[in-house]
């Protein structure tokens, strides 16, 4: 029994090619995953900010760290090592930044 590549994928493609393409679905993949990232910080701050009860606030100060923790590792496997304008724009609580990474 023989394997038989798709027309296209035999050894006349070049590796170059292939590498650019494997290449390009990965920062796709980072770019998606970035964004999900981001929208889930995004709810779980809008929880944060529209929470009224002071039981519920710590738990949501936890949620709200973990999924801003998430979100700057994803920018960092895209390369964005400064977070400062991110703090900023989603107005990310002190009390968030400090819980970042804690269990």
């Amino acid at each position: 029994m023989s394997l038989r590549l798709p027309q296209g994928l035999g050894p006349s493609v070049a590796p170059d090619r292939l590498n650019q393409a494997f290449q390009h679905e990965i920062a796709a993949e980072k770019a998606a995953s970035l964004d999900r990232s981001g929208k889930k910080l995004a709810a779980t701050l809008a929880q944060l900010h529209s929470a009224a009860d002071e039981g519920d606030r710590a738990t949501l100060i936890k949620n709200a760290a973990e999924a801003a923790h998430h979100y700057f590792i994803q920018r960092e496997l895209c390369g964005l090592f400064v977070h400062q304008s991110i703090i900023d724009d989603y107005d990310i609580p002190r009390e968030v930044l400090a819980q970042m990474g804690a269990r």
